[in-house]
């Protein structure tokens, strides 16, 4: 598939299934992953890939999270977090090490991982398989990292679904790119 076509053509899908990448398939969309920008070389981006015993792993430390960290929890919304890890065959989560630099601020770390992230779905789908960016209660807030067993200078920035697209795909509507651009000129 052509550059331009993987990225008009990627999607989210409604269902993802096996299989899931291989690990040299992972080598590679990992390598295309830190080829997002990345100003000083800081090298923020870190990559928790998720798979097999692990989603039961990920999903007690979303049910403990919610628990623990979490105010007026349903039993209905404590069911979804205990079952949210198998939605897919593998997770990544996206983890951004932010360290302090005269000149890259956390934010800016953090937008190099967001980067990353968008490098890993075009790349999944340039290999015909497919991945879901979710956020939620367990992304983007300072508590996630100790559950994760990581250090406080870790930030969960979100989570990709990884797997084969099932299903029938959306449909990509068409935009009207005027609505999006203003242009500047003379």
């Amino acid at each position: 598939m052509d550059a331009l076509t993987n990225l008009l053509t990627r999607n989210s899908p409604r269902e993802l299934t096996t299989p899931i990448p291989t690990k040299d398939d992972m080598q590679e969309i990992y390598q295309a992953a830190l080829r997002a920008p990345d100003h000083a070389w800081l090298r923020p981006s870190r990559f928790i890939e998720v798979t097999g015993q692990g989603l039961e792993k990920l999903s007690k430390i979303f049910t403990k999270f919610a628990k623990n960290e979490l105010e007026d929890v349903s039993s209905m919304q404590m069911d979804k977090y205990q079952s949210a890890p198998f939605r897919a065959p593998m997770i990544i989560i996206l983890v951004t090490k932010t360290s302090e630099h005269p000149k890259v601020p956390k934010t800016e770390q953090m937008l190099s991982t967001a980067a990353a992230a968008e490098n890993i779905l075009l790349a999944l789908h340039a290999k015909n398989f497919a991945g879901i960016w979710r956020t939620g209660k367990f992304a983007l807030n300072k508590k996630m990292a100790k559950y994760l067993d990581l250090t406080p200078d870790h930030q969960v920035i979100g989570y990709l679904y990884v797997g084969t697209p099932t299903g029938a795909a959306k449909k990509i509507p068409d935009l009207d790119i005027e609505k999006f651009v203003t242009r500047w000129s003379k």
